[in-house]
């Protein structure tokens, strides 16, 4: 059982960019995603809702404005030290799929953005987690889950997910 805390979750989105068979990812040239594909995303600031944030973080990213993002589910990242009973870092995602946008793809200071078929997902590339929940997005689906990292990041020990149905 995690030990309790009064430290509140960092509040992030994600957002999955798709369109004729392929999903736009980025690979992180730092923190904690360093040599990671991922999508687009990034901390929930003051004052914004999720999909603001989705949408902000999709442009400074990208350059593409979103037009149709729809939300797909909530995941909560937990990361524990090595014995698995003090939590040290609590992440909840807000999980977004857009296929609509306007503007050119720019490059990012933050990372190479790349084109993948969704067919060929680079899961060996990518966060543990992402070959359980990315499949569910890719056909539609709503989720919610929970994941339990190391807290380093590099192991995942547990996780639950429960798909909600088709959006």
């Amino acid at each position: 059982m995690l030990s309790d805390s009064d430290q509140r979750p960092v509040e992030a989105t994600v957002c999955w960019i798709v369109r004729d068979g392929k999903a736009l990812l980025k690979l992180a040239n730092s923190g904690i995603s360093a040599g990671k594909w991922n999508a687009v995303g990034g901390k929930v600031e003051p004052g914004e809702t999720p999909l603001e944030c989705a949408k902000r973080e999709a442009f400074e990213e990208t350059g593409l404005a979103i037009s149709d993002a729809a939300y797909r589910g909530k995941l909560t990242f937990l990361f524990v030290d090595e014995s698995g009973k003090s939590k040290a870092d609590e992440w909840v995602m807000h999980v977004f799929a857009a296929g609509g946008f306007s503007g050119e793809m720019k490059a990012s200071d933050e990372g190479e953005l790349r084109w993948f078929d969704i067919e060929r997902m680079p899961f060996g590339h990518m966060w543990e987690d992402d070959v359980h929940w990315v499949p569910l997005l890719l056909q539609g689906k709503s989720f919610e889950g929970r994941f339990v990292f190391s807290k380093e990041g590099n192991r995942m020990l547990e996780y639950e997910l429960a798909e909600l149905g088709k959006s």
